[in-house]
This record gives C-alpha cells, sequence and structure tokens, in this order.
C-alpha cells in the first residue's frame, strides 16, 4: 500500500513525539548512534522567490552540515500541511520546525503582532537591527513565546518592507481617503483594524485566489507585500500601488522551546549556525536585492502607477493606529506590549 506524505506523518506521529520528548536516542540501541530526523515545513511555494531564499539557505546548511548529527525532510508548498495546521502540528510534535509568516500567526500568538503593528513597521523596516537575534526586541518577543512552550530561532533580522495598498484601475486608491467602502483582500488583524475607520469591506482570501479575485472584481484592492505581487502574478491585475505602510512581517523558523533546550550540544550548534545564516541574510536579500532590482522593475513593466502617500495621509493613519495599539496592548498586557513598542520604536 502506497502512503501519502499526510498519512505517513501520521502513521508517524508516536515516534516523532517519542523522539522529541526523550531525545533522538529514544528509538536506537544504546551502542549505535544515528543521526536525528528533523522534520520542517512551510506552506509558500518556491514561486515566493524572495520569501523562500530564507527557508532554502537554511535548510541546505543543516544538509551541508548535519554530517552524522542531524539528517532533514522538509516539505514546501503546503505538501505536508497547510498554513492553518502547521501550528497545531508543531505543538502537537508531528514536526520539528516550521517556517511562517508571523502576520498569519497573531492571533495565536499576539506578542508577534509588534512585528506587523501598523505605526510600528516603518520604523522596523528603517531599523532592523532592532528585531535582530540578541536584540532586547528579540529576546522580549521569545520569553513571552516560551509561555506558549514556542521558540523563534531567529526574525530573519527584521521585517520586510511593510505591505501597501495595491488596486485596480476601476477602483484606484491613491489616497487615503480613496479606500473608503473599497473591498480590501487583507490578512492581518493589525491591518484590518487599522483600516475600519475608513469603512472597508476585509476580504480574507489565501493569496493562491487573489488573481481571480481582483480579475473578476471580488475584491477592489488588496493589502500586500510585494513578494505577494510577484508570487502570485498580481502586477497583471492590479494599476495603482499606494504606498503607504499598512502592515509588515517576516518569515520565521519555530521551534517547540522544550524540544530546543533538549537538544544535544551538536545538533544545537548547527542549528543556531542556520539561525545565524538566517538572521545575517534573509531579510537583507529580499529589501536590498531582490525586491530593488528584480521585483518593482517588474511591477513598473506593467506599469503599474506608484504613489508615494502625502504627508497629511501618513499623519492620519499614524494618529489612526493608535487605537490598534491599545487593542494590542489589551491582548499582551499594557506594561508588555508599551516596552514593546518602545524599543520597536527605538525609544527604550
Amino acid at each position: 500500500m502506497n502512503l501519502t506524505r499526510r498519512q505517513l506523518l501520521k502513521t508517524t506521529a508516536f515516534a516523532t513525539a517519542g523522539a522529541s520528548l526523550l531525545g533522538p536516542q529514544a528509538l536506537m540501541p544504546r551502542h549505535a548512534r544515528a543521526a536525528a530526523t528533523f522534520t520542517g515545513v512551510t506552506y509558500l511555494p518556491p514561486s515566493y522567490k524572495a520569501l523562500t531564499y530564507g527557508s532554502a539557505g537554511f535548510v541546505n546548511y543543516l544538509r551541508d552540515n548535519g554530517g552524522d548529527v542531524l539528517e532533514v525532510d522538509f516539505y514546501d508548498s503546503g505538501q505536508l500541511l497547510k498554513a492553518d495546521e502547521q501550528l497545531p502540528a508543531l505543538r502537537s510534535r508531528n514536526i520539528d520546525f516550521m517556517f511562517h509568516t508571523t502576520s498569519y500567526i497573531t492571533r495565536s500568538l499576539p506578542i508577534l503582532g509588534i512585528t506587523g503593528l501598523p505605526g510600528v513597521v516603518g520604523e522596523l523596516y528603517r531599523h532592523p537591527e532592532r528585531l535582530r537575534q540578541g536584540s532586547p526586541l528579540f529576546d522580549l518577543i521569545n520569553e513571552e513565546l516560551a509561555k506558549e512552550n514556542l521558540y523563534m530561532l531567529t526574525s530573519g533580522g527584521g521585517i520586510l518592507e511593510p505591505e501597501y495598498i495595491w488596486s485596480t484601475q476601476d477602483n484606484a486608491v491613491r489616497s487615503l481617503e480613496d479606500i473608503r467602502g473599497k473591498k480590501v483582500r487583507v490578512v492581518s488583524f493589525e491591518a484590518t483594524s487599522a483600516l475600519e475607520a475608513y469603512d472597508i469591506g476585509a476580504v480574507r482570501i489565501p493569496s493562491s485566489e487573489t488573481y481571480m479575485a481582483l480579475q473578476r472584481g471580488t475584491v477592489d484592492a488588496g493589502v500586500f507585500n510585494i513578494s505577494t505581487i510577484i508570487g502570485r502574478s498580481l502586477q497583471e491585475q492590479v494599476d495603482v500601488c499606494y504606498q503607504l505602510p499598512i502592515t509588515g512581517f517576516s518569515v520565521a523558523p519555530f521551534m517547540l522551546r522544550d524540544r530546543w533546550d533538549s537538544l544535544d550540544d551538536d545538533s544545537r550548534a548547527i542549528l543556531e549556525d542556520a539561525a545565524r545564516w538566517y538572521d545575517e541574510n534573509f531579510i537583507s536579500h529580499c529589501n536590498d536585492d531582490i525586491y530593488p532590482n528584480e521585483y518593482w522593475p517588474q511591477v513598473r513593466e506593467e506599469n503599474v502607477e506608484i504613489i508615494a502617500p502625502s504627508d497629511e495621509d501618513l499623519a492620519a493613519f499614524n494618529e489612526a493606529t493608535h487605537k490598534v495599539w491599545d487593542h494590542w496592548k489589551g491582548e499582551v498586557g499594557e506594561e508588555l506590549g508599551e516596552r514593546a513598542i518602545k524599543l520597536a520604536l527605538g525609544q527604550a
């Protein structure tokens, strides 16, 4: 009988859990030591060249340097688990690590909201060092994640270029007021909350469905990072990009905290080196190389109108975001939220 990858995962769930809890030697005779196998996933497909650059490099580093210490089974494109399945699978120990966009899981892990908080993302984008490994903000995030038995190995060294408002010609958004009443594809809770004041019709649909949604008029506009634009060829359907920084995110590798703490020294050292590579290369490669040199030229080739926000719109939007800040601080705790925002803004 041939097993699908998904069936195989379920069949081996108990074995994976045993190895996670007791160590890689649990299933081996004491006289033999085989390389531990780490199963990792991402739902992102290779067409997201920028977003998968880091995960591919991380996995290749492990494969090239794991030797007889660790091996890697890695599944992209949701082959093994869909986006919504990744975090539950990690928590149930059916996988060992996952790459996830931070904006996708802020409802489950509110502390990650700081990576996409409107009015903050512009500063984090301009100052990636505030979110790098070992920074006070990075350590604060992991202190909170530890309460959920989770560990973020690295943020990738910052956040990606913020998400802007992209719209069709018939429903062009050239100012903040233009978005009023529009049907807008938006994913993150933070971005949705920030735009509530403009009476948008928020539509949460997978990125894989956005091309047809724009083409058919199911949505008038969307809040997108340029990786989504190019990864889904949306530059063929949108006509205007209003570069108001709405929200942001990173793609980060996560493990269970107790799984990380129980690693042998050799395995941890290899993972730490891979995470260090990721921290030093992922965000900078996207923001400083792929985006300006490949992605934005493709957008311009399609004659997409690119508009910078006015000072008035920036001020109005930033003022409106304080309601979002207050709500977020209510979720994570007033003192913690204030501290995280000050660290992100360089005020602490």
